[in-house]
């Protein structure tokens, strides 16, 4: 039996102190370039390549701009033209989904134990998100411009403890607008979700009704670098004709720190953070931790492995009015 419980406040209010902290810090460690400003043409210099020995390496045709910021790590290799032109299908995105965001499309697998029912279960997401046309820079892993994405994915939960029946499935699809220049990044689009109880859950408990819950949304979001390593990011989406228990607004927060550029074999650790609070739960919601070890391509694919713990209101929209704990292990991949 699942216990209804209030989310973690305490943790989102942890959240929201760490954003706070880094952003009063980011002035004391902004980069500054020999001729003052980050000019439009030279934003991607912030983020030339780290080599797989861990030396950086500039071109100094590209620039001879001096580096104040002892923490700097560097992510392209400054081959990539810095002129802005028109992109069908590119490499890269300018807005990345939020590492620890429990509803963003992407490769996952979470096994974990959920502590309020006593069951095992993974949470499996199949999809991903891909640009369909850029107006901006070519660099893949820095790009500066305009793009416009296509994003979709299936979130499908499985019960260990019942021959891993099929729970429930969410599935998600959206076209997203992103803009990025310099250490800011933006994005509105619209998304749709919707959840489907399922049919061995059905089977094993008949009294269960499935919630016709449906969410069709505009959203917006900010995200922010105040040094590479660092993105503090918030977002909000508003739900016209909502369904099965859904309200109009959601809105969440975070904090992710993982060093830029290609990683080669060797890795790098991530944190990440994230706090969702949504309408229908009186803007309570869940807030997710994420702790582990990275690894990056030369065009800003990522896979990472690591520690993963969520309280609040389930992640899953059949329950989303029922409180879990999770405890587990991931593996994550990004495009």
């Amino acid at each position: 039996m699942r216990h209804s419980y209030a989310p973690c406040a305490s943790s989102l209010v942890l959240t929201l102190l760490v954003v706070g902290t880094v952003a009063r810090g980011g002035d004391n460690v902004a980069v500054e370039l020999a001729s003052g400003g980050l000019v439009e043409n030279r934003a991607q210099e912030l983020w030339a390549p780290y080599a797989a020995d861990s030396v950086p390496q500039f071109d100094p045709a590209v620039s001879s701009a001096q580096y104040t910021d002892t923490d700097l790590t560097l992510a392209g290799h400054g081959s990539s033209s810095c002129a802005w032109q028109w992109q069908l299908l590119p490499e890269g995105l300018i807005y990345r989904s939020y590492l620890a965001g429990p509803r963003e499309p992407r490769f996952q697998l979470n096994y974990f134990e959920e502590t309020s029912s006593n069951q095992t279960l993974w949470d499996v997401t199949l999809g991903g998100r891909r640009g369909l046309l850029r107006f901006g820079t070519e660099d893949p892993l820095r790009p500066q411009g305009w793009q416009l994405d296509i994003e979709g994915a299936g979130f499908v939960r499985l019960n260990i403890d019942n021959h891993h029946d099929v729970d429930v499935s969410d599935y998600r699809f959206g076209i997203p607008l992103t803009y990025g220049h310099g250490r800011w990044q933006f994005k509105i689009g619209y998304y749709h979700v919707s959840s489907h109880l399922g049919d061995e859950l059905i089977v094993r408990m008949p009294s269960a009704q499935r919630k016709n819950y449906v969410r069709d949304s505009m959203l917006i979001g900010v995200s922010f670098n105040p040094r590479p390593a660092w993105r503090l990011y918030g977002e909000t989406a508003y739900a016209f004709k909502p369904t099965g228990g859904a309200k109009h607004l959601e809105f969440q927060t975070g904090v992710e720190y993982a060093q830029p550029g290609p990683t080669g074999f060797r890795g790098t650790p991530f944190f990440a953070t994230n706090g969702h609070l949504r309408q229908e739960n009186n803007f309570g919601g869940d807030y997710t931790l994420q702790l582990g070890w990275l690894w990056r391509g030369r065009t800003g694919s990522t896979m990472r492995t690591g520690f993963q713990f969520l309280t609040g209101k389930s992640n899953q929209y059949q329950f989303f009015n029922e409180s879990e704990e999770q405890y587990g292990w991931g593996l994550w991949y990004d495009f």
